[in-house]
């Protein structure tokens, strides 16, 4: 930039007029003017007198490559109300998901890996809770300038809606327990907030604009823009902070580089509307309204004093959620006694945060042969500044150990055809016929991996295949269905697109047709817009049948081959008999049949097509359960749906939409097929909740 128009961005930043500068210099404020206006040059003793007055140094002057460091005071920018009357209550983005630290885990933590900067290195990424109370929490606030936003506040929380009501209450909890979680998400080798603080770049995706991810590359992990609101989702008082290293240099430098974004509603305050958001930084010299605050360079006491401190110049970015809670961990089974307000219980989020990271990303953290793992997570808490719970980095192999077992023995390339001893994984491919885009002709049929080893009881529930692609994210874990009793437990990984290794055929289209099949959560593969569009209305039955191959090739893994047993053997057998008698067992009163496995598709008409096992407890085959569809939906009632067709498989007969259990079974199969005329939205667009209504009948 030329020294003119730079010194004038320098005077506008620190509101000081050309007749201020020329009085501290000793010169007239037409040689500040000339040298503004290109006419002239300062010489070089004049240009120390300048760098005094602005409060920087030659070198900052003589390259011009960033402000100084004198500026206008750092506020808070609050957008105003919209001319129109428009009223938002709330950001609908941070609605999508609710306030749980386990997708916050999810969510966070996949945007670092898709913003890995060294390929050959892994993200690192650190979760740390601190709680602030007394005076540490009252030197916090005056950082932040509270008292600018407590009017915002105030305001905000008068008002009847959901958002209103939330901050009402983290305003209560906070005062009167005079305390505040601030929960700090760190990563490092990551691209940082980069580009302009209003054009189209990293930085404005996350803090100025919704909706907008900027992630090109096929193995991100979404293409919705919506992970970030998590952020916001889950603080209480809407507010998150931003720290960033960045990965290129902007305006000159790299470390620093602060922001902050406030998310409230609609709100009157001193008789004036305001629109929503607003942003905690420096008011920007270049914006037509003085009072727009842009991200600023901060010193080393700033950045300590907003608990923002990161521990390396390595690029990635910092973010300190301000009043982080975690309402959905109160589900967890506390004891009658707890106390069911404590949704911020720091120990109980750590707990959370550690168990999200080991289920969601086992695999990315997962190496081996000469690959490293994709990612290092860990999570520490302090209180007060002081370390409560030392921090913890999340061990795959503690967390999921057959599944990394599997997996490694992938990237070692020491798996088998078939299991023959304990601790082998087997592997097989199965076809992914990747449909061509729009207009594009094939995409081709790629092969992914099939890994199957022995179940540890630390993996969870057994039997499941959890499938991924190239970022190592578990997307989905589900059950298979068919296969016999007796089968001895497994683990089963589906590596699909990336995943599957870079020389898997067809890997880059997989990838990129799997990300298009995956909904905001990333939590499955099917139907969706972004689908259709990209490939067609049709397209999403290619993932039906890549699961049905899986099935089947793990049912063909798993279940061991029959041998021939020698007549000798039989008679022997028969011979052989159990002395004694064996004592009756009183029978307890036996509670109603419960849904243990549930296996659900789309057909061709836009029905669900279900197949459901139920689980009945000792002396409970005279339950008459009837099985009732509902579309899943995020509030209000579930719409029921009818049943085309409700057919028994095992175990039982479907007598007027009741099961009816074979006499001693404790296990029975129903398959039912919905009635599209009774779904009030495409099956494609919905999710499904398959429940029993238990009704007893008389005991035979």
């Amino acid at each position: 930039m030329d020294f003119g128009p730079w010194l004038a961005r320098q005077l506008k930043q620190s509101g000081m007029s050309q007749a201020d500068l020329a009085q501290r210099i000793g010169l007239t404020r037409a040689a500040v003017s000339a040298w503004i206006t290109g006419r002239a040059t300062p010489r070089e003793e004049t240009i120390n007198k300048i760098a005094e007055a602005l409060g920087t140094d030659l070198g900052t002057i003589h390259t011009r490559t960033a402000d100084t460091l004198a500026g206008l005071p750092i506020s808070w920018y609050h957008r105003p109300g919209h001319a129109d009357g428009g009223r938002e209550f709330g950001n609908a983005a941070a609605f999508a998901f609710d306030a749980d630290v386990g997708v916050l885990a999810r969510e966070a933590t996949q945007n670092s890996l898709d913003e890995r900067l060294d390929r050959a290195q892994p993200v690192r990424v650190r979760y740390t809770l601190h709680e602030l109370s007394g005076e540490a929490l009252a030197r916090f606030r005056d950082e932040i300038r509270w008292d600018e936003l407590l009017p915002h506040y105030e305001a905000a929380a008068q008002q009847d809606q959901k958002v209103g009501r939330m901050i009402a209450a983290g305003l209560d909890d906070m005062y009167r327990r005079d305390r505040l979680v601030l929960l700090r998400i760190d990563d490092y080798n990551a691209s940082g907030l980069t580009g302009d603080d209003y054009e189209t770049g990293r930085f404005a995706a996350v803090v100025r604009r919704q909706l907008d991810s900027q992630k090109t590359g096929s193995a991100a992990g979404g293409s919705y823009g919506l992970g970030k609101a998590t952020l916001w989702a889950t603080s209480r008082l809407g507010l998150v902070l931003m720290n960033s290293t960045l990965s290129e240099p902007h305006e000159g430098r790299i470390e620093r580089r602060l922001i902050g974004r406030l998310d409230l509603p609609w709100r009157r305050v001193d008789g004036k509307s305001w629109a929503g958001p607003a942003w905690f930084g420096r008011p920007d010299p270049d914006a037509e309204d003085v009072n727009v605050a842009r991200s600023w360079w901060a010193d080393e006491e700033s950045v300590e004093r907003l608990y923002l401190t990161r521990e390396s110049a390595e690029p990635g970015t910092s973010f300190l959620i301000v009043g982080a809670h975690d309402v959905a961990s109160l589900v967890e089974g506390t004891d009658a006694n707890a106390n069911v307000e404590d949704d911020d219980s720091v120990h109980r989020m750590h707990h959370r945060l550690k168990e999200a990271l080991g289920r969601n990303f086992w695999a990315a953290m997962t190496g081996g042969g000469n690959q490293r793992p994709l990612l290092e997570a860990s999570v520490r808490t302090l209180r007060n500044g002081v370390e409560i719970i030392p921090e913890t980095r999340v061990d795959p192999r503690e967390t999921q150990p057959s599944r990394t077992r599997a997996l490694q023995a992938f990237l070692d390339g020491t798996t088998v055809d078939r299991m023959t001893e304990s601790g082998q994984v087997a592997m097989a491919t199965v076809p992914l016929v990747v449909p061509g885009r729009t207009g594009r002709g094939s995409g081709g049929e790629h092969r992914a991996v099939v890994l199957v080893t022995e179940a540890d009881d630390r993996d969870g529930k057994p039997n499941r295949v959890t499938t991924m692609r190239g970022n190592r994210m578990t997307v989905r874990v589900g059950w298979v269905p068919g296969l016999p009793v007796g089968t001895n437990p497994f683990q089963a990984v589906l590596l699909a697109g990336r995943g599957a290794g870079d020389d898997a055929p067809f890997a880059d289209e997989a990838e990129a047709f799997l990300r298009a099949a995956e909904p905001p959560e990333h939590d499955k593969w099917g139907q969706t817009e972004e689908l259709r569009v990209l490939y067609s209305a049709s397209a999403y039955r290619r993932i039906g049948a890549l699961t049905s191959e899986t099935n089947r090739v793990v049912r063909d893994l798993v279940i061991p081959v029959k041998k021939e047993r020698k007549a000798g053997s039989d008679r022997l057998r028969k011979r052989l008999t159990v002395g004694g008698r064996r004592k009756a067992r009183p029978t307890p009163a036996a509670g109603p049949p419960t849904l243990e496995e549930l296996d659900a598709r789309i057909d061709d008409s836009g029905a669900w097509c279900v197949t459901a096992e139920m689980k009945i407890p000792a002396g409970g085959d005279s339950w008459r359960p009837a099985p009732v569809a509902k579309l899943d939906v995020r509030s209000g009632p579930r719409p029921v749906l009818a049943w085309s067709e409700l057919v028994a498989v095992h175990n039982c007969d479907i007598v007027d939409g009741t099961v009816r259990f074979v006499p001693g079974a404790r296990t029975a199969t129903f398959r039912g097929t919905t009635d599209v005329s009774t779904h009030p939205v495409r099956a494609q667009f919905s999710g499904l909740v398959v429940e029993l209504r238990t009704d007893r009948g008389t005991q035979a």
